[in-house]
């Protein structure tokens, strides 16, 4: 057989190759991974949701350091203080860059990182407990916040004092006497609140000796996707129009129909979301299903439409505005004094803007095109000649008996015959005398009769 010289070395050159590249396949597959998320926003229970299902991202990923974006003039305390901990016992090294601003609530998530890198011009403090109106906060809140500010710089090894000293005024000399404590890029670097400077992530990598980590930046998943669209104040306002409307049609017919259908998925897809993004407190939802079922009871129970009625509605109006308002265990403290007209506003925004927009929307479709082969464009007037086949013109003024409740729809039974008839009054109950006062093309208009 005919041996090729080529073919001899083949092997050899094989191996020579595999040992050259070895180095460069083991580097690759073992680069570090760099989880990098932003909070880039006010504090709050969204945010506080966002960071725990970013971590749970982060571990999911197998990451070996994570990266914190941060630009923010602070928050909820009680979110922050979630987001602290979440921070001090994950067990990968977690950094923070301050792209601008780490405020108050900011200043504090910052501090429970391993390290701080700061971009020029940037700031760090300022972290006093204010109320509603702006101003201080009672002492406790101020003593609880200096602690765990000490805390939080002690468990990473910065010097408490400085840290309590952005809660309260110091006297100390070398730092802004007389002031809260706000550092700025520089100052932090000289009194070690800082670990470096940089214009982007790709610098703080760079400082971290992380230039060639592979980065996993995160995104939020589908249903978080879904969960923000929900949270939109244009979408909370249709569902808060399904709701009314769909509560309000199903106490003008009988029975349990679509109405009532319609309300309750809209109730659903209204509370969730803001159920999920911590928005929503349980005796906000409890408020809710309390006017639900005050509704409920007004329809199938108690007869009329009184105290009941009007007080669930009540219930589900407020409980739905309430949910808008980042309170804490019906602590109003630190909820703004304008927040609430703010949240009333807005549901009465989105449930006129959603009015005007559905409207809008079935004015052109009622007149396009498409709809004429469904929808009947002439009328029919009396006076031409025209009669309804059913015409019930000799009922009026008999008398006859309800044969179910009429809230104020139901039917009627007259001379052993059973109608559609609407009362008068509001509300018959089944087995009462009537008399029928009017009539239309589809049902009978009764009155109770003594």
């Amino acid at each position: 057989m005919k041996t090729y010289p080529k073919q001899q070395y083949a092997p050899a050159l094989y191996l020579l190759l595999v040992f050259l590249l070895a180095p460069f396949i083991s580097s690759a597959q073992n680069r570090p991974k760099v989880f990098v998320m932003e909070i880039e926003s006010e504090i709050d229970p969204r945010t506080n949701r966002y960071s725990e299902i970013a971590f749970d991202a982060a571990t999911a990923a197998g990451a070996d350091h994570v990266l914190l974006v941060l630009d923010t003039f602070g928050g909820a305390l009680n979110d922050a203080d979630e987001i602290r901990k979440r921070i001090l016992n994950y067990p990968k090294p977690v950094y923070v860059f301050i792209d601008n601003n780490a405020a108050s609530a900011g200043a504090l998530i910052s501090l429970a990182c391993d390290s701080i890198y700061m971009s020029p011009g940037s700031n760090i403090g300022a972290a006093t407990v204010v109320g509603a109106d702006g101003a201080a906060a009672p002492g406790k809140y101020q003593s609880y916040m200096r602690s765990i500010m000490r805390s939080t710089a002690e468990a990473n090894g910065r010097d408490p004092h400085m840290a309590e000293a952005m809660v309260e005024a110091s006297v100390d000399s070398t730092l802004s006497a007389g002031q809260v404590l706000t550092l700025t890029t520089s100052e932090a670097l000289k009194y070690d609140f800082c670990d470096g400077v940089a214009e982007d992530v790709e610098g703080v990598l760079a400082e971290l000796n992380l230039q060639n980590a592979e980065i996993i930046r995160f995104e939020p998943s589908a249903t978080d996707t879904i969960i923000s669209f929900f949270l939109n104040p244009f979408i909370s306002g249709i569902l808060l129009l399904i709701i009314i409307g769909g509560l309000y049609f199903e106490l003008q017919t009988p029975g349990i129909g679509f109405p009532l259908f319609a309300a309750v998925l809209a109730g659903i897809l209204y509370l969730v979301p803001y159920y999920l993004s911590g928005l929503a407190e349980n005796w906000e939802i409890l408020m809710f299903v309390a006017g639900f079922i005050l509704i409920m009871l007004e329809v199938f129970v108690i007869p009329g439409f009184g105290i009941t009625g009007i007080s669930g509605i009540l219930l589900v109006l407020c409980s739905l505005v309430l949910m808008m308002v980042n309170n804490y265990n019906f602590d109003f403290t630190f909820v703004p004094s304008d927040q609430l007209l703010k949240s009333l506003i807005s549901v009465v925004a989105g449930v006129a803007g959603a009015g005007m927009a559905i409207a809008f929307a079935w004015n052109r479709l009622a007149n396009s095109k498409a709809m004429d082969g469904v929808v009947l464009r002439n009328s029919f007037h009396s006076k031409e000649g025209y009669r309804s086949a059913n015409s019930a013109d000799h009922l009026v003024g008999k008398t006859g008996l309800a044969h179910t409740r009429m809230t104020p729809s139901g039917r009627v039974m007259i001379d052993d015959t059973i109608y559609d008839a609407q009362a008068r009054d509001g509300y018959i109950e089944k087995g009462e005398a009537v008399q029928v006062i009017d009539q239309s093309t589809f049902s009978l208009r009764v009155k109770k009769v003594s």
